[in-house]
């Protein structure tokens, strides 16, 4: 089943950085295992533009459009047999110890 893990920041942090595990390990693990088809960081979301069709009309505006101390900053798309897997994969990558991970299957 492929999940897409969406990877945010947070603004309540683990604080002790002897805990967080090494995402080269983490990626290296799980390309290997075939669980992680693809993954990638994402730049600032000052980077961002919002794409809107209101009315008809296109409505373009730079940057995110919620404000939130909380954004997204990368995305892997995982193939595991099912939640329980997904969750102990995310539950290894260093941002659900540094922010946190979304997990959603596909439709």
């Amino acid at each position: 089943m492929k999940y897409m893990m969406f990877v945010c920041t947070d603004t309540e942090p683990e604080t002790d950085d002897s805990l967080v595990p090494d995402v080269d390990v983490w990626v290296t693990e799980n390309d290997k295992a075939g669980r992680r088809i693809e993954g990638s960081e994402l730049v600032s979301p000052a980077a961002a533009t919002t794409v809107r069709v209101r009315g008809g009309e296109l409505l373009l505006s730079d940057g995110p459009f919620a404000e939130t101390k909380e954004v997204i900053v990368g995305y892997d798309l995982l193939e595991c047999a099912d939640l329980d897997e997904a969750i102990e994969v995310a539950r290894a990558h260093p941002m659900a110890w540094r922010g946190r991970i979304e997990l959603r299957p596909f439709a």
